[in-house]
């Protein structure tokens, strides 16, 4: 595969609450704006959302399976949370090469887009690129 600064790649994700009630499960974060709905309902979300590391797992996913892909090296992640996401959304990430390190590392922006195209989470990743890439500066 070659890779060079400015290339980019998406992919969508549907959020279900299966998902969120999996997420739950498997962290412990049983935090009841994301499970119990009618205490959602009081809340400023007015229902249950998502958590935030959720979607950023959707990036790991992305970085791991498809772009750079498989065999990528995760070294670090910024998040920003800017707005909430809702059972039932489709969230589309993408991300974009913006630099590629002397080391050979590539660092990532990636965004986090409801189905209405506005970001709820934003950031950088820095990468190790999977062995045989190619990198064009």
């Amino acid at each position: 595969m070659e890779i060079r600064i400015s290339d980019k790649f998406s992919k969508s994700f549907p959020v279900t609450a299966e998902m969120i009630e999996g997420f739950a499960s498997v962290t412990g974060d049983k935090n009841p704006v994301h499970l119990d709905e009618q205490y959602a309902e009081a809340t400023i979300f007015k229902s249950r959302i998502a958590h935030g590391f959720l979607i950023g797992s959707f990036i790991s996913v992305v970085l791991g399976n498809d772009f750079p892909g498989n065999g990528t090296i995760y070294v670090s992640q910024s998040m920003k949370f800017l707005k909430p996401v809702f059972i039932g959304d489709l969230i589309q990430i993408h991300v974009e090469v913006i630099e590629i390190t002397d080391k050979d590392w590539l660092v990532l922006k990636t965004e986090c887009v409801n189905q209405h195209g506005k970001a709820v989470l934003v950031g950088d990743a820095t990468v190790i690129p999977p062995a045989g890439t190619h990198l064009i500066r």
